[in-house]
């Protein structure tokens, strides 16, 4: 099976940086996705707002140089989260990114390019049962 998306878009929130139990850096993002659909003679804008999970150094590089409204590109796999809350069932996709790019002027912070899956300390996400709590 082959699961990967890419996205670019603008950050709608500053990203959340917070630690495993098992010290594991987590980031957690969302990113807002604008096209154009043409429907009828009209051209119409749809905007996607699709969640962003990243892990371990890529992590902590997006905690520190993302912001809201800045852009950046994401590649990694879709994944389904299932989960109870007050009796009823809750279902969530998010995107488990395995590179991350900023896009776009810096802002006065130093341009940086976070690449996880490429260089010798690429890290791949724990299993889907070590996260324990649904962001």
């Amino acid at each position: 099976m082959f699961n990967k998306v890419i996205f670019a878009g603008n950050l709608t929130r500053d990203p959340e940086l917070r630690y495993s139990a098992q010290g594991t850096p987590v980031c957690s993002f969302s990113l807002a996705v604008n096209s154009r659909v043409k429907q009828g003679q009209e051209w119409k804008d749809e905007v996607l707002f699709m969640d962003i999970v990243v892990f371990g150094k890529q992590a902590e590089s997006c905690g520190q140089y993302l912001s809201k409204g800045r852009p950046a590109l994401v590649e990694g796999r879709l994944r389904e989260r299932r989960w109870e809350h007050d009796g009823q069932q809750r279902v969530k996709f998010e995107v488990l990114a395995q590179t991350v790019r900023f896009l776009g002027a810096s802002g006065g912070k130093r341009q940086a390019e976070s690449t996880g899956a490429q260089g010798p300390d690429a890290y791949m996400p724990p299993p889907d049962d070590a996260i324990d709590e649904p962001f």
